[in-house]
């Protein structure tokens, strides 16, 4: 049973919101702009009121697989599920593994599991992109920062272990961003 959950929450993960939104403009995410499919490069491409949405139903898929994980077996099986869902965002065997960059996803589960670290995570987000008007900044920031928060909240260590190799994942899908962001051309998010 925990198996085939963690697989439903894989392809939860896979599910196509950028796609969706932005298709309904007739427009491919993977084509126009940073060609990410996520709530920023629909924001880019198509406008802020699509972003959000898409924003949205990323962070939705987090927070139904981990809420599954957490009902069927406890919070470790909901982490392993919010991992399933993220991976399954970023690297969707639906799309040829071209995915997103798993920050809304990731988020939705770890509101799921660790809300008060969470609720730090999106304050300094918003904080960060704000002042920096690069939201590929903020994404950096608060993946490196949630494994140290859930261990000064008290999670255990295969949960701080697992949230590692997530955060990792997550900087790793940015790899690009921070070589703009070294360089000085990372274009600001408002101006996109």
């Amino acid at each position: 049973m925990s198996l085939l959950l963690v697989v439903v929450s894989y392809f939860i993960g896979t599910f196509p919101s950028a796609h969706l939104v932005a298709g309904r403009v007739g427009l491919d995410p993977t084509k126009r702009g940073s060609g990410n499919p996520g709530a920023a490069n629909v924001y880019r491409i198509v406008g802020q009121w699509s972003g959000i949405a898409v924003f949205f139903a990323d962070f939705l898929k987090g927070v139904l697989a981990a809420s599954i994980g957490y009902a069927a077996g406890g919070k470790y099986l909901g982490v392993i599920c919010w991992g399933a869902a993220t991976l399954g965002h970023v690297a969707p065997l639906t799309r040829r593994l071209r995915g997103g960059k798993g920050v809304a996803t990731a988020g939705g589960g770890a509101i799921v599991l660790f809300p008060i670290a969470a609720a730090i995570c999106f304050g300094i987000f918003f904080v960060v992109a704000k002042a920096t008007r690069k939201a590929s900044l903020g994404s950096i920031t608060i993946a490196s920062l949630l494994p140290l928060l859930i261990f000064a909240f008290g999670a255990s260590t295969r949960e701080i272990l697992f949230t590692v190799g997530l955060s990792v994942l997550i900087i790793l899908r940015h790899y690009q961003n921070i070589q703009r962001l070294l360089s000085g051309t990372e274009s600001s998010f408002k101006s996109e």
